[in-house]
């Protein structure tokens, strides 16, 4: 194929080719059958401008290529005009190569002369044969070519003209003939539609949802990822339902319309066309929208823009798609979804890589002819796939160029070459997304992201190419719309790997024999040898080299003398000799891992860099007189193990991230850190030495992140913290932290909090805190279970949960959070009462020993079994503590706490009432106890572990809680089933006294002594099981604004 029109194969520009011998018949017979088929409106290429010559010119080449079908005449001097040949051998090379239809028209010629080159057409193709070419060979192979295109296209079925012949009549026949063939003519699709249906299907159900309006499609993917493919499939399938009389397939605008305003108007005209049937005559572009809009208005149609590169060229053919009517289904393919949001389609379709499986299996049709790798090459086929990332294009292309290829030794070869050279194919195709960029900045951006920027952190990324100057922002936003660029998991830039190996060809082809002389050397042995050689240019804008030995590698500095313009620069275990005045003052990124110097040489000049990373260095201080760096947004000194001391932060007034992680001897903070109006991050994560920070840290308005986890030194964080009003991370876990102000955990803009072991949003981490101790073993429903480890490793030494609000509204909203997040319900109120008496059992929890009292309770709730009476107890009056006894519906109970309990509280007896649908005991399915202050509004929760084994600790616990006066509730829950009819609190004191509970009224009838309380309405039943420790540790939210934990000497 012409090298000319490479790209028309794809896009039908005519109906129809006319082929034809101008003095037989172009003022009579092909007269007459252009204007019929014009009439019709089926576009015709007729060549009568073209000046005639030795060779087919471009313009006729892109003609034939672009013409769905060829009407080759066939009259008596034919074979005389070697320009005619010279036609039919191209077109039938369409014919083969491309599916373009040929019918021949045999006009006063018997076709069998044509086909066997028989008496005077023999005659005349040998004498333009021996007229047109020189050497006995070349005309032979002249002569075999134009008679084997003889044959073939006289082999095909056509039309006879004679001299019997009604010619009037045999026209509207042969039009008749030619718009039935265009109507129902499917596209051309691939030959191995693998995974095509799939994508076809999902687009054809949004479609037939859409029935009752316009529809608009946008199909979006990187060049070669197969968007046309499913868009002809898409039409195809609608076509076949014969749901649309007007359809129009217009595709490859993008590269059809480079070529400027002309080509927009015959596409406006093939549109044209396509749908009303006849020919229309465009002057330029404005008058062809209008003429669009009007003819088109109210009409039903399938329409299909395919690989549009702007949105103006979807706005000259169907910009304002409001004028068709209900029904219409507009496709546009593009691999840019601006272009497509801009448009403001219903839905964007996103043609994604194949997958692996589907990879292989498109890959083995076209290497071996079978949906599968022959077994000596399953390993280099998936090799190869892998190679191709999931791209159709380049399965394609490079499965049929090793196709009947049978020797493993080429295929390595193959591969070899193509993991250092791109395939020319596949590179063509995708380097259409890069030369369509608007600017040199976006083509910058591109060529440095493939170049030294894969994987790394987009605002990272962004920060270093704005200081370059390339409006980075919206650059990259661009690639991104182009799909030259995506972004994936934690905001990290990715990209095809083929994409990838075009950027970087690209950079290559531009010197390949120099490497010295390329804007960009990312390759190991090309910036070896240049550095080597000192052949670097001014032309060098970047450069990474890292050792590929575990010994440091030495290049002296005078190599980087030339690199004059070099601003991107990563080294790795590399040392440089000599004066550090040689390398660039322009420099924006100096990414050196590895560095040995003890400090950084003064006349290193450092004033224009952006990002500063220098880790795993044995740097000690960052210079001895620090210069201002006024551009430096992010320092990176992190796993450097002998630095003492952070530089003089007033010398970095843009300082933006300040990351110095693992560094051991860390021990100073200049108090300048204070002054930093644009901080957004400090991480000093596993500064072991790091004992303090300034206090004017807490001026930092700006700072979004705080990382101090691992500084195990650093034991408290100051009050002044609450004014980081832009604070949303904050992470302290790991360090000798014991209290954190309860306002830090409330403050509105933290999004992420890690302590003691908990990591997540501040509010689920107390919760999931709670939720984990209760029941170590229950699945948690957070989207983010990466702390589950340390959780159930801290949990168990915990024995209570003390949780303390500011107001009776903050204790009733964490309630809510812990009834409704961590507890079943276990019933109403009313469903309490109407649990029967002969379906109860009982259960006695005490806190502290009160083994009296619990033998007392014991004995009576054994009497009252044998009446089904478990209502009425009765405590002797002599010999035993005196009690008084508060009952409640349900799993909790109410009480005022009297005026003298410090004196004289020694225990709390909880008596259960319940009703269980198993044979599982109440001991069993305790989970745990909650009592709660609502004068104080304090929370505490008592696992089943700890109720079990209750000591004079647990007791302190409990009582510090409790003043004269407050209002206390006391929760019990249970698990597996098991149903609370009542429940009953005996607070055990030193006075003997009588206590009786009436069933009837729910009331106490104590003695005179006893205090009886009327119930609250009873909040619902919460919580479940913990681990069993013996000794004290608790969770405290206190109400001065602190998180109290307390633990063991013994187990710390």
């Amino acid at each position: 194929m012409s090298s000319s029109s490479s790209s028309s194969t794809s896009q039908w520009i005519y109906d129809v080719f006319l082929s034809f011998r101008g003095e037989d018949t172009r003022l009579n017979f092909v007269a007459h059958l252009h204007k019929s088929l014009k009439t019709a409106g089926i576009k015709t290429f007729i060549d009568n401008q073209l000046q005639k010559g030795t060779e087919l010119g471009p313009e006729l080449l892109r003609a034939i290529e672009g013409s769905r079908f060829s009407i080759v005449v066939f009259s008596e001097t034919y074979t005389e005009s070697s320009w005619c040949l010279k036609e039919l051998e191209h077109i039938m090379k369409c014919c083969r190569d491309y599916g373009q239809v040929v019918v021949p028209i045999f006009y006063h010629v018997n076709p069998s002369d044509v086909r066997n080159e028989m008496g005077a057409y023999r005659k005349a193709l040998q004498e333009t044969v021996k007229r047109r070419s020189s050497g006995e060979e070349r005309m032979r192979n002249v002569f075999s070519n134009w008679a084997s295109a003889l044959t073939e296209v006289a082999n095909i079925s056509g039309w006879v003209i004679n001299d019997f012949s009604n010619e009037g009549e045999l026209m509207p026949q042969i039009v008749n003939d030619f718009l039935r063939k265009l109507k129902s003519r499917l596209l051309k699709i691939t030959e191995y539609p693998v995974g095509l249906d799939t994508r076809v299907q999902q687009v054809i159900r949004f479609i037939e949802n859409q029935s009752s309006k316009v529809s608009l499609i946008g199909i979006w993917g990187m060049g070669g990822s197969g968007k046309t493919t499913t868009a002809r499939a898409i039409y195809n399938k609608i076509h076949s339902q014969q749901k649309f009389v007007n359809l129009s397939f217009i595709e490859n605008i993008g590269e059809v319309c480079k070529n400027g305003e002309e080509e927009i108007i015959h596409l406006q005209e093939q549109l044209l066309s396509d749908i009303l049937k006849t020919s229309e005559k465009i002057y330029d572009s404005a008058s062809g929208i209008t003429t669009i809009e009007n003819r088109f208005n109210g009409k039903k149609a399938l329409i299909v823009l395919d690989d549009v590169s702007t949105f103006e060229q979807v706005e000259a053919l169907c910009g304002n798609h409001k004028y068709f009517g209900w029904g219409t289904v507009l496709i546009v393919t593009s691999r840019d979804v601006r272009i497509l949001q801009l448009l403001e389609v219903d839905h964007v379709y996103r043609i994604n890589e194949m997958d692996k499986n589907k990879s292989i299996e498109l890959f083995s049709w076209h290497a071996f002819r079978q949906p599968s790798p022959v077994e000596d090459f399953s390993k280099l086929s998936e090799s190869i796939v892998d190679y191709c990332g999931g791209l159709p294009l380049a399965l394609t292309v490079i499965g049929s160029l090793l196709r009947e290829r049978t020797k493993i030794e080429h295929w390595k070869c193959t591969l070899s070459k193509l993991m250092r050279i791109p395939n020319n194919i596949v590179q063509k195709k995708l380097k259409l997304s890069y030369d369509g960029l608007e600017d040199y900045h976006q083509k910058d951006i591109f060529l440095d992201i493939c170049c030294f920027f894969i994987g790394k952190d987009r605002a990272y990324v962004t920060d270093i190419l704005n200081g370059c100057g390339l409006y980075a922002d919206s650059g990259i936003t661009i690639l991104i719309e182009h799909s030259l660029l995506k972004v994936e998991k934690n905001n990290k830039l990715g990209m095809h790997g083929l994409l990838r190996d075009m950027g970087r060809e690209i950079v290559r082809k531009r010197s390949i024999e120099e490497p010295g002389e390329r804007s960009r050397l990312w390759f190991h042995e090309d910036v070896r040898d240049v550095l080597t050689e000192n052949s670097g240019t001014k032309t060098v804008k970047g450069l990474v080299f890292k050792s590929q030995s575990n010994s440091n590698v030495s290049f002296k500095t005078d190599s980087f003398k030339e690199m004059k313009n070099l601003k991107l620069l990563q080294l790795g275990h590399v040392d440089l000799t000599g004066g550090y005045v040689h390398l660039s003052q322009k420099l924006r990124w100096l990414h050196w891992q590895g560095f040995t110097g003890t400090f950084i040489p003064d006349e290193f000049y450092q004033e224009n860099l952006v990002v500063f990373e220098l880790k795993h260095s044995n740097i000690k201080q960052v210079r001895s007189e620090t210069k201002l760096m006024e551009k430096l947004k992010i320092l990176n000194l992190s796993h450097s193990k002998y630095l003492t001391s952070t530089p003089d932060f007033s010398k970095l007034p843009n300082l933006e991230k300040l990351i110095m992680k693992d560094c051991p001897r860390l021990s100073e903070v200049h108090q300048s850190i204070g002054d930093l109006r644009n901080l957004l991050l400090i991480n000093f994560k596993d500064c072991t030495s790091l004992s303090y920070l300034p206090e004017n840290i807490n001026q930092l308005k700006s700072l979004t992140t705080l990382i101090l986890s691992g500084c195990s030194k650093i034991d408290k964080l100051e009050e002044g913290i609450v004014q980081m009003e832009s604070l949303t991370t904050l992470a302290i876990n790991g360090t000798g932290v014991k209290e954190v102000r309860y306002s830090v955990v409330r403050l509105k803009s933290i999004g992420y909090i890690s302590l003691c072991g908990y990591e997540g949003l501040p509010l689920d981490v107390f919760h999931s805190a709670i939720r984990s101790w209760i029941s170590p073993t229950m699945n948690l429903s957070l989207s983010n279970l990466d702390f589950l480890s340390p959780i159930v490793r801290s949990l168990p030494h915990l024995r209570t949960v003390w949780i303390q609000c500011h107001s009776e509204n903050q204790l009733t909203q964490e309630l809510k959070i812990i009834f409704d997040d961590q507890f079943d319900i276990n019933c109403t109120e009313s469903e309490a009462l109407q649990i029967p008496n002969d379906s109860l059992s009982s259960h006695l929890i005490g806190m502290r020993s009160c083994h009296a009292v619990m033998d007392t309770l014991d004995k009576s709730r054994s009497r009252g079994l044998t009446t089904n009476d478990l209502s009425n107890f009765f405590l002797p009056g002599s010999n035993h503590p005196s009690c008084l006894a508060y009952a409640g519906v349900g799993p909790s109970a109410p009480f005022q706490v009297p005026k003298d309990i410090d004196c004289r509280m020694e225990g709390i007896v909880l008596h259960v009432v319940y009703s269980s649908t198993s044979e599982n005991m109440a001991a069993e399915c305790l989970t745990c106890v909650l009592i709660v202050n609502y004068t104080k509004c304090t929370i505490h929760i008592y696992k089943r572990d700890t109720i079990m084994s209750f000591n004079d600790e647990d007791w302190k616990n409990v009582t510090s809680n409790l003043g004269p006066g407050d209002d206390v509730k006391i929760y019990v829950a249970f698990g597996h089933g098991l149903i609370v009819k009542k429940t009953i609190v005996y607070l055990v004191s030193g006075q003997s006294i009588i206590v009786e509970v009436d069933d009837a009224k729910m009331e106490v009838e104590p003695s005179k002594e006893v205090n009886v309380q009327p119930s609250r309405k009873p909040d619902r039943s919460i919580l479940t099981r913990f681990p069993n420790r013996t000794y004290a540790s608790s969770i405290r939210f206190c109400d001065q604004g602190l998180l109290q934990i307390l633990e063991d000497d013994e187990e710390h």
